[in-house]
């Protein structure tokens, strides 16, 4: 990882279960079975244990000790279990129907993540589905970017207009705004385009490092404007691959206390289980790396337990958290849940049949229930009224501070400030020879004094790569702000 880079921070900021896993998942389910928005307020961007892995849960969560806390707002219920499931299964329905149309992609995700996708997008998450692009909501990142189906149904549910019934029932076809993976440039409400495995949880790092940054930079003692959390969805692909562990060693060794990630512990990948090629203890990885980790092991129907570790990852405010969510894989399938044969194909038809009987789902394809449509629609009002509240609070800094919040909106835009070119220096044929990296520090350093929102990075060998901005400190642990 010898290179640097550097970039705007718009840019930057835009851009194992209770239940036996190897059992089948038949009968195992509860007998239950008018604002205005500032055109800057957005930007639309083009516990050191071992356990065995066969382990049936005793305890529902596992954790460490907290190091560090703070007060946080209480994540209770916001409804009763019955339409949660019911509300979980609309998104597993979804993610089945769409999958199946297409005769393409991989339900499984979908089915085993949605508990914890409801859970998010409905009691935890600060967004304004009228305005994806509103600066200071909460970012979600599916870096397990191949279940996007996942990510399509809820954001339908939460009353996106880029996922309308009809976007569903185009999946993976061409120029659709439902691809095979997301594209933050064909779907408003995906933060980030994620295919490669570990990409996303990468990306993820990177926005809350941003927000950490900004909240450093702008944030004062009587205005905090900057304050918004980044979730990520990985999966065991994910954590194979190297890019993942070099991103999450950065927000540890960062503290981004608002970085929280969703591990989908289910054991299985395409070719089938995880054991064939993976069989390390992702927890203690992690917490070498300076996370904070939490296993919550019924992702299935673990309602109070996921509930239960968001608010304890809230609390620790000096570390990122990995909460570990032991899921199985295409749940519900009474055939293939649990096996590699839900991963990357459609169910067919038999089996969408079958596992609609065994959910008790007697609705047709991409049927929303009235309940579930109506429980939904509160988002659309209550994401105005946190986009109007930031509003609110933005225009009292404004007055305040008017050369930060004047500053902060040029990064938010993308937009340079006049005449900025004029900063660089210029060159002839007649200039002295010199080496492209000199040259190179010339022309950052020269930008560094007109372009606020420009950063870089440059694996520990700035003084080498000659990246080193002057005047502007490194990025500790313990402060992340630019000078």
């Amino acid at each position: 990882m010898a290179s640097s880079s550097s970039l705007t921070l718009s840019q930057a900021i835009l851009t194992r279960s209770a239940i036996p896993r190897h059992g089948s998942t038949q009968n195992l389910l509860p007998s239950s079975a008018s604002f205005a928005i500032p055109s800057f307020s957005g930007l639309k961007s083009t516990s050191s244990f071992t356990v065995s892995r066969r382990c049936a849960a005793g305890a529902a969560i596992t954790r460490l000790p907290v190091r560090a806390s703070a007060a946080v707002e209480t994540l209770e219920k916001t409804t009763d279990t019955e339409l949660i499931e019911k509300s979980v299964n609309t998104i597993r329905f979804l993610a089945i129907d769409a999958v199946e149309k297409a005769n393409s992609g991989h339900p499984g995700l979908p089915m085993g993540c949605a508990p914890m996708g409801h859970l998010l997008y409905d009691e935890v998450m600060r967004y304004n589905p009228k305005n994806p692009y509103w600066f200071n909501r909460d970012r979600f990142v599916l870096s397990a970017g191949h279940g996007c189906m996942l990510q399509y149904a809820l954001l339908h549910l939460a009353g996106y207009d880029a996922v309308k019934e009809e976007d569903l029932k185009s999946f993976r076809q061409w120029g659709s705004k439902t691809p095979g993976h997301p594209e933050n440039f064909e779907t408003p409400g995906v933060e980030v385009t994620t295919g490669p495995l570990g990409q996303g949880i990468a990306n993820a790092v990177g926005l809350a490092l941003a927000e950490k940054h900004l909240a450093a930079r702008y944030n004062k003692p009587d205005s905090e404007i900057v304050d918004h959390y980044t979730y990520c969805i990985l999966g065991d692909g994910c954590q194979m691959e190297g890019i993942s562990n070099e991103a999450c060693s950065l927000a540890g060794h960062w503290g981004l206390g608002k970085l929280i990630a969703f591990y989908d512990d289910n054991h299985i990948s395409i070719d089938g289980d995880t054991e064939i090629a993976f069989t390390e203890n992702a927890d203690t990885r992690f917490e070498a790396l300076g996370w904070h980790v939490i296993w919550v092991k019924n992702g299935n129907t673990g309602y109070d337990e996921i509930r239960a570790a968001i608010k304890e990852a809230k609390s620790v405010t000096d570390k990122p958290t990995l909460i570990k969510v032991t899921t199985t894989i295409g749940f519900g399938s009474p055939n293939k849940a649990n096996s590699y044969s839900v991963h990357g194909s459609a169910l067919g038809s038999k089996e969408v049949e079958a596992t609609r009987q065994n959910l008790g789902w007697p609705y047709e394809p991409f049927h929303v229930p009235d309940d579930v449509k109506s429980h939904w629609s509160r988002h659309t009002a209550e994401g105005a009224a946190f986009e109007a509240e930031w509003n609110a609070k933005f225009a009292e800094y404004s007055k305040k501070y008017p050369e930060e919040a004047a500053e902060l909106k040029s990064i938010i835009t993308g937009e340079f400030p006049a005449g900025w070119e004029k900063a660089l220096p210029t060159y002839t044929p007649e200039s002295p020879a010199d080496a492209t990296r000199n040259l190179s520090q010339q022309n950052l350093n020269a930008l560094a004094k007109v372009l606020p929102g420009l950063i870089g990075g440059s694996a520990d060998l700035a003084s080498s790569n000659m990246t080193l901005l002057k005047n502007v400190r490194r990025f500790p642990k313990e402060h992340s702000g630019r000078t």
